[in-house]
């Protein structure tokens, strides 16, 4: 029994990191509360903001699908952390500061390739991929 509990923990262990901490409750508080604005309570790119900004906020439901159906994960995670700044919000990512700042995680993305993101983002993007238009 003990080495099928140690066997178990140690599997758990090898998991990429940004795999065991996804949450998408806690991406949705996110999206809500600094995304929903300009991209809309859907994700449709029609939030209350749209009027007022110069560049009209994308329709964030159908990034897999402008992508040949493959969610763009590091492009996405890459720009909301503002290392692939976004001339829509003025100034690279992200226009909150600190907030996506924080412990990295590792994500795995493509290919079996890695990328380091604070959890924040982690369970951002994992809430923008629920959202994907099938």
């Amino acid at each position: 029994m003990r080495i099928a509990i140690l066997a178990s923990m140690m599997a758990a262990l090898c998991l990429p990191t940004g795999v065991m901490a996804q949450d998408t409750r806690l991406g949705q508080k996110t999206y809500e509360r600094y995304c929903a604005a300009c991209h809309g309570a859907d994700a449709s790119g029609d939030g209350p903001m749209r009027p007022v900004l110069t560049v009209a906020p994308r329709d964030l439901r159908g990034l897999a699908k402008d992508n040949g159906g493959a969610f763009p994960l590091a492009r996405v995670v890459r720009q909301i952390d503002g290392r692939d700044p976004m001339l829509a919000h003025g100034d690279p990512m992200p226009v909150y500061g600190d907030f996506f700042e924080g412990r990295d995680v590792v994500l795995k993305i493509e290919e079996g390739a890695q990328i380091r993101t604070s959890k924040a983002v982690v369970d951002l993007v994992a809430y923008l991929q629920r959202l994907q238009e099938r």
